[in-house]
């Protein structure tokens, strides 16, 4: 069985906390993991093969970063140079599994949910594997706890083998009144998107059903190439590619489909609500509170503190999120309204849109920690071993002031060694580089001053992470 994470999402619904840059599969919002190493890390490890990732290429080093901290080797991070939906990303993973003859088993799993009972799951996959090899397509309903109308539903047919059912129909998120009905007449669940399937079968009805989709995957592997731990298949076939999902494209089709229930604790984790809902250690008064939180006479709230202290009076079901950069204020129940504040971010160029505060790098990240007419301070963390790319700059000088570890600095043919308190000027227009040769992390002081001071003012000469373009 090979897990097939999907993690090419870009949400912007736990906005502050979740970016374009940094999308929720990224984030640790349930436990002390990030959503994506809880997602693999409860899998049943009896007769898995390593996981195959499937994500955004921006996030490529981020995802890749993610699975060595959690000691996950050998997996297959596979980059999708546009998102194209559930549908061709599983088609692609499903051709990679099958090339060399192998026809496992896929678990295709989002990179973002919340599953609390990791038995009951474990439980779920063995009873869906018994369809899965008799070659069926094997969707997981999970059992609702509410009349919820955030999720599409999935209705029960007739038993099969006494482990699942027929899928008899998929339904769209319904109006409060039939989601009710749903939940009292329990025939139906909730559609997780989560399935389990042979390679060759999901293949063999894809193409039956879309084989536009099929053709263009088969195309977009036809070339893949290797980048240092990435798969890259080829640009021009996946764009040609139609985006649709796996239910419409197949699911909603076949008549191989069948369900097996999940009672899980599952969540998708799709709002800050969602988050309130499934938090396990409320206060007496119903609150959910995370960081350094004041309240009085607050019910029924979700606040979240990342560096800050936050003091709350009076109010109730109210969303609270404060990052390094922005505070987000809602009413619990109208949290689903986020997505307008990203939109208009966007379309205003706001960088809170794209990026926090805090930005990661293959290397480490930089924090921009204070900025005005014509300078900005950054603090930067380089890992040990790591290099940041030789460049320079038009339009910008760099003072750098090493606060902790050792930094190799190249200034056009020059290399020195540089510790704690020493310090190194870079003009505008000198070729430079930075390197940790340490075995800490390197700390330093970055103060920019200059005419323009974007990150697009970066001319990369040389780049180990590929990024000349």
């Amino acid at each position: 069985m090979t897990p097939v994470i999907l993690a090419g999402g870009t949400g912007s619904r736990l906005w502050p906390k979740s970016r374009a840059a940094l999308p929720k599969q990224f984030l640790s919002l349930t436990s002390e993991h990030t959503m994506l190493q809880d997602t693999i890390t409860r899998l049943p490890s009896e007769s898995m093969n390593p996981p195959m990732l499937i994500c955004n290429e921006d996030h490529r080093f981020l995802a890749a970063e993610q699975l060595r901290t959690i000691n996950i080797k050998n997996a297959s991070i596979v980059l999708e140079p546009v998102g194209r939906n559930t549908a061709p990303a599983i088609a692609v993973a499903a051709m990679l599994a099958t090339q060399n003859g192998d026809d496992p088993l896929l678990l295709v799993l989002a990179a973002d949910h919340l599953i609390s009972q990791h038995q009951a799951f474990a439980k779920a996959i063995a009873s869906a594997q018994t369809l899965a090899l008799a070659g069926k397509l094997v969707t997981f309903g999970i059992v609702p706890t509410q009349a919820h109308t955030g999720y599409g539903y999935i209705k029960a047919g007739s038993a099969v083998n006494d482990i699942g059912f027929e899928v008899a129909e998929f339904v769209e998120k319904p109006n409060a009144e039939t989601a009710q009905t749903y939940l009292d007449g329990k025939q139906h669940f909730w559609n997780s998107g989560m399935f389990l399937f042979k390679a060759s079968v999901y293949l063999q009805e894809l193409r039956k059903y879309n084989p536009s989709i099929y053709t263009a995957c088969e195309r977009a592997i036809a070339t893949t190439e290797a980048d240092l731990d990435f798969i890259r298949i080829n640009k021009e076939a996946f764009e040609s590619c139609p985006s649709d999902s796996i239910d419409y494209a197949v699911m909603e089709k076949t008549k191989s489909a069948c369900m097996v229930a999940l009672d899980a604790g599952w969540s998708d984790v799709g709002s800050w609500s969602s988050l309130w809902e499934t938090h396990e250690q409320k206060d007496e008064h119903g609150n959910a509170c995370i960081g350094d939180i004041m309240l009085e006479g607050v019910t029924n709230s979700y606040i979240n503190a990342e560096q800050r202290l936050i003091s709350v009076i009076g109010l109730d079901d109210v969303v609270i999120v404060e990052t390094k950069d922005a505070v987000l204020v809602a009413n619990r129940h109208k949290v689903q309204d986020i997505k307008n504040v990203v939109n208009k971010l966007k379309a205003q160029h706001r960088s809170e849109f794209e990026f926090h505060r805090e930005v990661f790098r293959p290397w480490g990240s930089y924090d921009s920690i204070d900025s005005g007419d014509r300078y900005q301070v950054k603090r930067i963390s380089v890992k040990p071993g790591e290099k940041l790319s030789l460049q320079m700059h038009h339009h910008r000088a760099e003072h750098w002031i090493v606060v902790s570890g050792t930094a190799k600095v190249t200034i056009g043919e020059e290399t020195q060694l540089l510790t704690e308190n020493e310090s190194v000027y870079i003009p505008i227009g000198a070729i430079h580089a930075l390197e940790n040769p340490g075995k800490i992390s390197l700390e330093l002081i970055e103060v920019q001053s200059g005419g323009y001071l974007g990150e697009d003012d970066i001319v990369r000469l040389a780049d180990k992470y590929g990024r000349v373009k």
